[in-house]
């Protein structure tokens, strides 16, 4: 923990205005990192000489500009760098994280053959009820999760897609085992809305900080569609940039 003078009533400037100072010149300086825990409220109080209400008001003033994000729960943490969503007729996760220097992985949160919605059948080209499978996924950047999404495949249409996903690493192998040797983005349409509580802590992120939603249709190289895709992305963690 940072050593810190306390803070002092002087010049008309508020003893929580003083702290955002502070901890915005120490965020600049490199001594809490991007991604870093900051001390806890309590000990701020007990650094700054100031009681826990004046240190969670700074708080609040840096998470409303961006530098700092608190979650609940957890703690207060620095903003990261906003990673660059570039959204390209072939957008692949792992290439994306690797253009930003960073490792990609993922961890699955369920891969099973269900029955498709109107939502989802309308997206996939296919009558409500009829049979796809679903993976869903939550995406890291090194140890940040960036994406939480899920992957509808036609299971009539792609036979054999429910175990090329078990057994392959990624779902571009998994569609080429299947037979789709490449496929190409035909739609991306993007929304915001706030995070329900279970995308809020799997992707750590406060409650008030809205999601960006793309709903995302691929295709085979002879125009059929192969996948259709719910995507959620924190931000200001992650920004959406479209490119002709």
């Amino acid at each position: 923990m940072k050593p810190a003078e306390p803070v002092l009533r002087q010049d008309g400037v508020a003893l929580w205005r003083q702290i955002a100072i502070r901890l915005q010149r120490d965020i600049g300086a490199g001594i809490y990192p991007p991604g870093g825990r900051l001390p806890t409220e309590a000990e701020m109080s007990q650094q700054f000489r100031v009681n826990r209400h004046t240190v969670r008001r700074a708080l609040e003033e840096l998470s409303r500009g961006g530098m700092v994000r608190v979650e609940q729960g957890r703690g207060s943490f620095v903003a990261e760098d906003v990673l660059e969503y570039t959204v390209e007729a072939r957008t692949r996760f792992s290439e994306w994280i690797r253009r930003h220097n960073m490792e990609p992985s993922g961890r699955l949160l369920q891969l099973k053959e269900t029955a498709a919605d109107s939502h989802v059948a309308a997206g996939l080209g296919i009558r409500a009820g009829g049979r796809v499978v679903l993976l869903e996924r939550l995406g890291f950047a090194d140890d940040r999760p960036v994406s939480l999404s899920q992957h509808y495949f036609p299971a009539a249409r792609l036979r054999g897609v429910l175990d090329a996903l078990r057994a392959a690493p990624t779902i571009t192998e998994a569609l080429k085992a299947v037979g789709v040797t490449d496929y190409l983005r035909q739609t991306t349409r993007v929304t915001a809305r706030l995070p329900n509580a279970e995308e809020a802590e799997l992707l750590r992120m406060p409650r008030n900080r809205p999601l960006l939603v793309t709903e995302n249709i691929n295709v085979d190289r002879a125009g059929m569609v192969v996948e259709f895709g719910l995507s959620r992305y924190p931000t200001p963690r992650v920004q959406i940039v479209f490119e002709p």
